[in-house]
């Protein structure tokens, strides 16, 4: 899951054209802790994915997809 998160993240960010530093400034979250995600070396509790899905204007269901 870890794996299929980091690319979903990765490409939902990638397709609003924001940057990691951007998206951890929207989410409140540190870009080391983005960039941990988007490589997945860690998985996000699901209170950091709701911080992410508000971020990116989706929903929890749309990066775990």
């Amino acid at each position: 899951m870890t794996n299929r998160l980091a690319k979903r993240l990765k490409q939902l960010r990638a397709e609003r054209g924001l940057t990691q530093a951007v998206l951890a400034q929207r989410a409140g979250l540190t870009l080391s802790y983005i960039g941990r995600i988007e490589i997945g070396r860690h998985d996000p509790r699901l209170s950091t994915l709701r911080k992410l899905a508000k971020a990116l204007k989706v929903t929890v269901a749309d990066i775990v997809k």
